[in-house]
């Protein structure tokens, strides 16, 4: 807990002081609240919930390498045919959208 108390602190920290050194750079206010939020998140990386976490990232890496990706082909081939459908529905849907306003315009009047 005391761990997960200073990391906050400091995030804390970054805010109020990128706030309060709003007349700097803003490049050098963006590297501070870098190297603080860095340091922030390697106290939280300590912790359990931190290594919990670091063995997930590591886990969903590997789950990644597993997976087979499309090839270019098979990829323009797929959103070819997602965007002709695409096409052909939304010419459907506003032929029979058209349609049914003259029906109801000459039952109404």
């Amino acid at each position: 807990a005391l761990k997960w108390a200073f990391a906050l602190i400091l995030i804390v920290a970054a805010v109020v002081g990128n706030i309060y050194f709003a007349d700097r750079s803003l490049l050098y206010r963006v590297i501070g609240v870098l190297l603080i939020g860095g340091v922030a998140i390697a106290i939280a990386a300590y912790t359990r919930q931190g290594k919990a976490f670091l063995e997930l990232l590591k886990q969903a890496r590997i789950e990644m390498k597993k997976v087979v990706w499309p090839t270019r082909q098979e990829t323009t081939q797929t959103t070819l045919v997602v965007v002709l459908v695409v096409a052909v529905m939304s010419l459907l849907l506003w032929g029979l959208d058209s349609l049914l306003g003259f029906a109801v315009s000459g039952l109404i009047g």
